[in-house]
């Protein structure tokens, strides 16, 4: 591996989560595919054409903005040709409406987790609300019973945080803890959650599957994944009224326009809101002075 790989390779890690590196290899090797030949051969004209071919037989804009990222990682860091990442052009698209569970549609689905070790684990992505990437990579030592928090290391952006412990999910994570201790898979600052090798933590799509049979059993029809407990737990918070720039510290958001999402879904917030319409009613019928 030459210098400069390798800087690039450090640059690489550095920059992006697991996650979104085996993303951008995916991507890098489809616009390869699409070239034939090595992708550091390219010009801006093979990439004008790769990004007209994606919309010809259009690509979801997802796939396309997620090509984009990895083609300007690739010339601008990697190979060090930012010029060729210009012509790049991501697709705008409006946020969709989070899917939220009520709290009586997240108690079925928690208990309908299968065992002691699922249900902790969700219990954390809703109790806690946490990215599922975070809910896998816990470690028994991330549990801080004094503090009552939990060490979120390494989360979104690389960056380190604490969450919330409840009373509750500490019993329960306890209850899974004398469990795992008893199968002899909970080995010493090993992880929270570990998989089926014990050496490595239970996977992001395992938790997905969970969730979505949890879901089955407990006659959800929404769309749900471990995300939703996540958006379910924002939610519920604002509409117990905690203060939004709480929550924006407790979900690990840098922007607080990201956390302001979770007021356009709150159907409590929502219902305090009086209607224009109900105002003139009332003083139509005389139970308010006109404004």
């Amino acid at each position: 591996m030459t210098h400069r790989t390798a800087a690039a390779s450090a640059a690489h890690r550095t920059v992006t989560g697991e996650h979104t590196q085996k993303d951008y290899i995916r991507h890098v090797r489809r616009f390869a595919a699409f070239l034939g030949q090595p992708p550091d051969t390219a010009t801006v004209e093979d990439l004008r054409r790769f990004q007209l071919d994606q919309h010809e037989r259009a690509v979801g804009p997802g796939t396309i903005n997620g090509a984009v990222s990895a083609l300007r990682f690739l010339f601008g860091i990697t190979l060090r040709r930012p010029e060729m990442a210009l012509g790049l052009v991501v697709i705008h698209v409006a946020p969709k409406l989070r899917v939220v569970l009520s709290v009586e549609e997240t108690a079925r689905l928690l208990e309908a987790a299968p065992g002691i070790k699922y249900k902790a684990a969700l219990s954390v992505a809703y109790g806690a609300g946490l990215r599922v990437s975070e809910v896998a990579h816990l470690k028994v030592d991330d549990i801080d019973s004094e503090r009552m928090i939990i060490r979120v290391e390494q989360g979104k952006g690389r960056k380190d945080r604490n969450a919330m412990l409840s009373p509750h999910l500490l019993d329960l994570l306890r209850q899974w803890w004398r469990e795992g201790k008893r199968r002899g898979v909970m080995l010493p600052h090993g992880w929270l959650f570990p998989g089926r090798s014990g050496t490595d933590p239970v996977s992001a799509r395992q938790l997905h599957r969970v969730v979505q049979e949890a879901a089955e059993r407990a006659e959800i029809h929404k769309r749900v994944s471990p995300h939703t407990l996540r958006h379910s737990f924002a939610t519920h918070l604002l509409e117990q009224g905690v203060d939004i720039r709480v929550i924006q510290v407790l979900l690990g958001h840098v922007n607080i326009n990201t956390t302001g999402i979770y007021a356009q879904v709150s159907s409590k917030t929502m219902r305090a809101v009086t209607s224009p319409l109900d105002q003139i009613v009332a003083v139509m019928e005389g139970r308010a002075p006109p404004g």
